[in-house]
């Protein structure tokens, strides 16, 4: 092995400080945000420091030095931690007459002010949602308006707020919905709501969660204006409310006596302490049956997964699907499930 060229001293100091990064991040999911607040901003890049070590460990691989062993390592430990980013096995899809089709979707207020520049957005929201026929429907930033109709769903359950304009969230089934309400979030306007639905001999218990938004714009001149300083102050202070609101939430679901199915927007990725909080001992559905990225987010430079479908153990997942209709700043995903 011949010495390191300068020019590879730095390369190899860069691949140093993103590895340690990386590896600070899969420990940081076990740490609450209340004390641990700023480090907490790696987890958002976990997926952009996952690619520069898989670009740093073929980089090295291609110039022949051991030194492609530290990334290698780093990233080792991650798969057996937390799973790949990216998914390689083909998605799963087992029919069953007893499959149940559950949808998440954040439909942002269903383009109500144009951040989409297209006509009928909110037509086309409702078109696929009816195309696809989820038998359970979970929404965040729902906003009803003359153009949405729902009227293909039997049951539903909203909780809205606000004064000149109605915003929240709903669960629609085409099962009987025997019992709602919600989990009150205070000094916010997110919230968590549930809905017990009924199908055959099962109770269901269905949440909706949508956890504080950190506000960031993702456009790149708007990120460069930034002041750093106050975007890591605002990003560590909404990490401390989703945690309170995590809380909130643990303790409604400790008293929950069926079957339970988790959605929502949780504004955060499956590296964070409150992705790790709310799943428990529940299977990510997009783990258990997806495949790819399961981007849910609209974020140019790299893929994003703040949006889950978690589902009891009493279930198979027999089917996830994350979808690339582009309607609103996140994608919709649905899962298949049967007790079993």
């Amino acid at each position: 092995m011949k010495k390191l060229s300068f020019i590879n001293k730095i390369i190899y100091f860069i691949n140093v400080v993103v590895a340690v990064l990386l590896l600070l991040s899969f420990i940081l999911p076990f740490l609450p945000p209340k004390t641990f607040s700023l480090l907490a901003v790696v987890n958002l890049g976990v997926s952009f420091l996952i690619i520069l070590n898989v670009l740093f460990f073929l980089y090295w691989i291609f110039q022949l030095k051991r030194k492609f062993m530290l990334s290698f390592v780093v990233l080792l430990i991650g798969y057996f931690s937390f799973g790949s980013l990216y998914k390689f096995s083909a998605s799963k899809k087992i029919e069953n007459p007893q499959n149940m089709k559950v949808m998440n979707y954040n439909v942002r207020l269903f383009n109500l002010y144009e951040w989409i520049p297209e006509k009928g957005i909110e037509t086309k929201i409702i078109d696929f949602i009816k195309r696809e026929s989820p038998d359970v429907l979970s929404i965040q930033e729902y906003h009803p308006q003359k153009n949405i109709d729902f009227s293909f769903f039997k049951y539903k359950f909203e909780k809205l707020s606000g004064k000149k304009i109605k915003s929240g969230q709903a669960i629609f089934s085409k099962f009987p919905i025997v019992n709602s309400g919600s989990i009150e979030f205070p000094d916010t306007a997110n919230n968590a709501i549930f809905a017990d639905v009924v199908k055959g001999k099962d109770t269901i218990r269905f949440y909706n969660i949508h956890l504080e938004s950190m506000h960031i714009d993702t456009k790149v001149e708007n990120l460069k204006k930034e002041n750093s300083e106050r975007l890591f102050k605002r990003i560590g202070t909404t990490f401390k409310m989703q945690q309170f609101q995590t809380e909130l939430f643990l303790k409604h679901k400790q008293q929950c006596k069926y079957k339970i199915v988790i959605c929502g927007d949780f504004n955060n990725t499956a590296f964070s302490y409150v992705y790790r909080q709310i799943k428990g001992d529940l299977n990510d559905t997009f783990k258990e049956a997806g495949n790819g990225f399961g981007r849910t987010y609209d974020f140019k430079f790299f893929p994003v997964r703040i949006d889950f479908i978690f589902a009891d153990k009493a279930f198979n997942v027999n089917g996830f699907q994350a979808y690339n209709q582009h309607y609103s700043d996140h994608y919709p995903i649905m899962t298949t499930l049967s007790v079993k």
